[in-house]
């Protein structure tokens, strides 16, 4: 019960399962959120919903504090695309609404229920977005659109919750989520840090952001310098 206790949204695969090992190997009590089933452990709690709902945002918050009796950090992560590719004259505003439920309201009710309890414990939340916030691929609106979202939403959120909560938005470039996958060359040099990134890399400037005591409001940029190389179309 005295460990410190994170919740993570997103956490059955990819960048969120990342993070739920890797704050398990540091010591923390952790609640993982996904759609997909996930085992429960001995520091680890499940929540199985939809974080574009508010009832699964407020049961997150509550088993957490029912299990673990405190909340030290949140990251949200949960984050889709569409269903499929759609030009802007296709693309149906079901899938945009779906997209922005996920991407970007679901962030804001998780903060909203986790607020209090990250009052109390001078806690922090990691908002994970993309470098879509800032660069696009055509046809993907939705994406790029609620990523932007969570840039805006990071810094209104550390000044409304400042100082007890800082708050803070990581941007994640190419990220490696399956297993034994080989790059080559041509993937790799795209990238001034010489590979493609891994979701420990994620965790890693997470963990430092829940301990920055003087940083709050910021997007940190996670891409291995892919996106400040110039690239030219012969």
């Amino acid at each position: 019960m005295s460990a410190k206790t994170i919740l993570i949204t997103g956490g059955a695969q990819g960048i969120g399962r990342g993070c739920v090992e890797y704050f398990l190997k540091s010591g923390w009590n952790v609640t993982a959120v996904d759609i997909q089933p996930m085992e429960s452990s001995d520091r680890l709690e499940t929540v199985l919903g939809d974080t574009s709902l508010e009832a699964t945002a407020k049961q997150a918050v509550v088993k957490t504090i029912e299990r673990f009796g405190r909340l030290d950090a949140l990251i949200n992560n949960a984050g889709v695309g569409t269903r499929g590719k759609f030009n802007v004259e296709e693309l149906p505003l079901e899938e945009w609404n779906r997209v922005l439920g996920i991407n970007l309201t679901g962030y804001f009710l998780m903060a909203k229920h986790a607020a209090p309890f990250l009052r109390k414990a001078k806690g922090a939340i990691v908002n994970i977005a993309s470098t879509r916030a800032l660069m696009s691929e055509r046809d993907t609106e939705a994406y790029a659109a609620t990523k932007g979202g969570v840039v805006a939403l990071t810094h209104a959120l550390a000044v409304s919750l400042g100082p007890d909560v800082r708050v803070n938005c990581i941007s994640p470039g190419w990220i490696e989520t399956r297993k034994d996958v080989k790059h080559s060359d041509a993937d790799r040099l795209q990238h001034p840090a010489g590979r493609v990134g891994v979701p420990q890399d994620i965790a890693e400037l997470a963990d430092y952001l829940i301990s920055a005591g003087f940083v709050t409001g910021q997007n940190f940029v996670a891409d291995g310098g892919m996106t400040k190389k110039m690239i030219y179309v012969e």
